[in-house]
């Protein structure tokens, strides 16, 4: 059972997932939340320490070096230069690198696999609050390090079951890592932290089949869209016509090949709005590369863009379509929402928990339907009519406030 309390003696954020993100372009929605608890637990009376793990082992820093981290991973303050053992990790991005150089410098501590129990034990305090909210570095020594110390209690956040409910959507081996790693957070966590209703009903159901369930809390994520900075925009891209975005990394459950298969028909027929796909390449997807790498009529694949370059690009739009298979919250949804800017997506359960009847609902069988709402969010595009901005402004999305209240009153 997990203690509600609102002062523990310190907390202990895992950033493994963060570090390792370096070098690697934007932060995707996992990332982000991770950098909030960060923001957020930097700001707590409790200290803060952090844990990060890389293949060279462990390291622990106090709250002095998360600050010092916290800074370089938003560009505050730059990246020192390769020590002797960076300059050794050329497969490695360079950036990368050398935040392993600064790991070192920063550390409190650090410790060799299979020495975490004892680098926790010489520096953390009793009754840390360990949590892990980016779905890295859980493993089983990490588990047991943490119970191992005394007065220990565990958070771990869990987006979504994505892997174990749509395998055939995965890269290999993922499937048996996530099961791996939900097995543990089940049998070690004094709690869970879950997006969604959604989500929370299948970490009890997966975890109902395989053992022991410990309390899942749902904390909605907080909404809080970038500041727009056009600036940031790829120079020459066209917001004058009617345009369309596409947000998230390229990958099978995005459905890309719908949108695709939609847009060939629009230019079949002579319409003209353009879609701008946003988000890095992922996996399993060469067909949709191969159609991209070809040219199709008013799609363009923009890539990784900054927060700032998205939230501009969003909010010109005529509109965010996301017909996704399957999400753990989906908060492109909710920052578009945010942002005033209509939404057509399909009809997920996770949606209309959290955004209401916001969006446009449409199933991804019926095309049809699909095409003929885009259409219309063309049109209205054209006559620049601002209604659903006027809807926006009276909705309420879940906030980092909101979210935090709940959470801290658990770790």
């Amino acid at each position: 059972m997990a203690i509600t309390r609102n002062d523990p003696p310190a907390r202990c954020l895992d950033l493994t997932r963060l570090v390792s993100r370096v070098g690697r372009g934007a932060l995707t929605g996992i990332d982000r939340v991770e950098m909030a608890y960060l923001e957020r637990l930097l700001e707590e009376p409790s200290p803060l320490y952090a844990l990060v793990t890389t293949g060279r082992g462990h390291y622990l820093l106090d709250q002095a070096g998360a600050g010092a981290l916290h800074r370089r991973l938003k560009g505050e303050a730059p990246w020192g230069a390769n020590d002797a053992v960076s300059a050794l990790l050329r497969r490695h991005p360079p950036l990368r690198r050398r935040a392993e150089a600064d790991l070192r410098r920063l550390a409190v501590g650090r410790a060799r696999r299979g020495g975490l129990a004892r680098l926790l034990g010489r520096h953390l305090p009793a009754g840390i609050a360990w949590l892990n909210v980016g779905h890295s570095n859980l493993g089983e020594e990490v588990f047991s390090a943490v119970a191992a110390h005394p007065g220990a209690t565990m958070a771990v956040f869990i987006h979504d079951t994505i892997p174990l409910d749509h395998p055939e959507f995965q890269r290999a081996g993922t499937v048996d890592s996530f099961a791996r790693k939900l097995r543990l957070a089940g049998r070690h966590a004094d709690l869970i932290i879950a997006n969604s209703g959604y989500t929370r009903g299948r970490i009890e159901a997966h975890l109902a089949a395989t053992g022991r369930v410990p309390e899942v809390a749902v904390a909605h994520l907080g909404v809080s869209p970038a500041i727009p900075r056009p600036q940031d925009l790829p120079p020459g891209l066209d917001r004058s016509r009617p345009h369309f975005v596409a947000l998230g990394t390229l990958e099978p459950r995005k459905n890309l090949m719908f949108l695709l298969d939609i847009w060939e028909r629009l230019a079949a027929a002579g319409d003209g709005p353009l879609l701008y796909l946003v988000g890095r390449r992922g996996w399993k997807s060469e067909a949709l590369f191969r159609r991209l790498e070809a040219g199709p009529v008013n799609v363009h694949e923009l890539g990784s863009l900054p927060d700032g370059a998205v939230s501009a690009l969003v909010r010109g739009s005529a509109g965010l379509l996301m017909p996704s298979l399957a999400e753990g919250f989906g908060l492109p949804v909710a920052e578009a929402a945010a942002l005033g800017v209509p939404v057509i997506c399909n009809t997920l359960p996770v949606y209309q928990e959290f955004a209401g009847d916001y969006p446009v609902y449409v199933n991804v069988s019926d095309m049809y339907l699909w095409e003929t709402k885009i259409r219309k969010l063309a049109d209205r595009f054209r006559a620049k009519d601002s209604e659903r901005r006027t809807r926006a402004a009276g909705m309420h999305l879940p906030t980092w406030q909101e979210h935090f209240d709940h959470v801290l009153q658990l770790t």
